[in-house]
């Protein structure tokens, strides 16, 4: 087949290929009432599979030209210096955290024993990292319906060891960045926005428009399948911090000091000429590790994926945006027996999903029972309170590894009381339709 053409005759004719197979089995089928309504799903076409077989043809198989130009483009999106693709959103979470643990951030480090305040209401990577190195998280409660934190708690949940602030924007709905930066500002503390179900939300601060992410001091992103965009599995980790930057790129790249990119030796120009450590004079700088790393990276191929999700990703968000518009619209006739959510004062949410809890005297098991058995998928607010889990029971038991300020009183609420539909580009205004009907229908019944 291909005797009489060159390697890149030869590729085109694949991928050619490669876009007549996409489009014949891979079109979006028509949406009928009944079918099924998940509550995300990957948007994509011929683009995406050409850059992933594209990708395969290379082989090289790790991070390569599509990692720098995805980490390139993402940054020109977001605004930012420094982005550096990982493999997930929860390792993402674990880079930024422990880029904050480096000795060489002086007496701003985080050391074990050390306080960050977090919430409890939310998915349970954003506090597993400091819980694994041996911080200590400080839940506080967070409002309803914007289900981010209480400012209002954030002094209180201050002590001489608090060193961060780590919290997620909920469903993409920013937390109150101007209360919470100067919170952190005031204190010297860190602040890590998980951006991770948020990406494309913009958030006033001092009159400027920002992405969310890049208003603390490290942003995270997941592109695993449901979210805003996908890699398949994936993550990325954002900074303004030349410092965070290389600290960042050295605990995801197995702790090691040498910044030369994979394939490359010798960027420095001192390989083999300085001494670290207690090592040898002259010691290959590619084998030195200041950091106690790992290896987060991700493929080649994934990025490839990234590349072509991003192009669409602007429209991506404004149809996230109508879609949460119009589903609020048609539940506003509810509002006797449901709490609708709001968004943040002086923010943009792009929505990840739409966020219900019902009022007393409705049980949210059966409304939920019901919206399911009539085929809208729906999905707790995650881990709901994350204390009341078992992976807490040794903690509860010994009365420590983590701290409470005040009370959990509306995360206690959203465990019993809250769920959430989706609201993902991929829906048409007709399902959009049949999810309210629906929900409307199960909480009357």
């Amino acid at each position: 087949m291909f005797e009489n053409m060159s390697e890149s005759e030869a590729r085109e004719e694949i991928l050619s290929y490669v876009d007549e197979y996409c489009k014949k089995y891979h079109a979006r089928k028509e949406y009928k009432e009944g079918d099924r309504i998940s509550y995300a799903g990957r948007v994509y076409d011929s683009s995406e599979m050409k850059n992933l077989v594209n990708s395969s043809l290379e082989f090289w198989l790790t991070s390569g030209h599509y990692t720098e130009e995805f980490e390139k483009k993402l940054a020109e999106y977001l605004g930012v210096k420094y982005v550096s693709v990982v493999n997930s959103g929860s390792s993402a979470n674990l880079n930024a955290f422990m880029a904050l643990t480096s000795p060489l951030l002086g007496d701003r480090r985080i050391r074990r024993g050390d306080e960050v305040i977090t919430v409890a209401a939310g998915f349970p990577t954003t506090v597993t990292p400091i819980i694994q190195y041996g911080a200590v998280p400080v839940f506080v409660d967070v409002t309803i319906p914007q289900y981010n934190i209480c400012t209002d708690m954030l002094e209180e949940a201050l002590s001489e060891r608090t060193k961060a602030v780590m919290l997620a924007h909920t469903l993409g709905n920013p937390f109150d960045l101007a209360a919470v930066k100067e919170f952190c500002d005031k204190h010297g503390l860190w602040l890590v926005e998980d951006n991770c179900d948020a990406l494309g939300s913009t958030y006033m601060l001092n009159g400027e428009e920002r992405y969310t992410g890049t208003i603390g001091d490290i942003g995270t992103s997941s592109f695993y399948p449901p979210h805003h965009m996908t890699m398949g599995e994936g993550g990325a980790v954002y900074t303004d911090n030349p410092l965070l930057n290389k600290l960042i790129r050295s605990f995801r790249d197995w702790g090691r000091d040498c910044v030369c990119p994979s394939g490359m030796d010798n960027l420095c120009g001192h390989r083999f000429d300085r001494q670290y450590g207690e090592l040898p004079l002259g010691y290959d700088h590619k084998y030195v590790y200041s950091h106690f790393g790992y290896n987060l990276k991700a493929t080649d191929m994934q990025a490839a994926v990234g590349c072509a999700q991003l192009e669409k990703f602007p429209g991506f968000v404004e149809k996230r945006r109508h879609n949460f518009d119009r589903l609020r619209a048609a539940l506003e006739e509810a509002e006797d027996r449901i709490i609708l959510p709001e968004a943040c004062e002086n923010s943009k949410p792009s929505w990840f999903g739409f966020l219900i809890t019902v009022k007393e005297g409705i049980d949210r098991n059966k409304a939920v029972a019901y919206i399911e058995d009539h085929g809208v998928q729906t999905r707790n607010l995650f881990a709901g309170n994350l204390i009341k889990h078992p992976c807490f029971d040794e903690m509860r038991e010994r009365g420590e590894g983590f701290r409470v300020a005040g009370t959990l009183e509306n995360t206690d609420r959203i465990m019993r009381d809250t769920f959430w539909v989706g609201v993902y580009p991929g829906m048409t205004d007709q399902m959009i339709d049949y999810m309210a009907k629906t929900i409307k229908e199960a909480i009357r019944q």
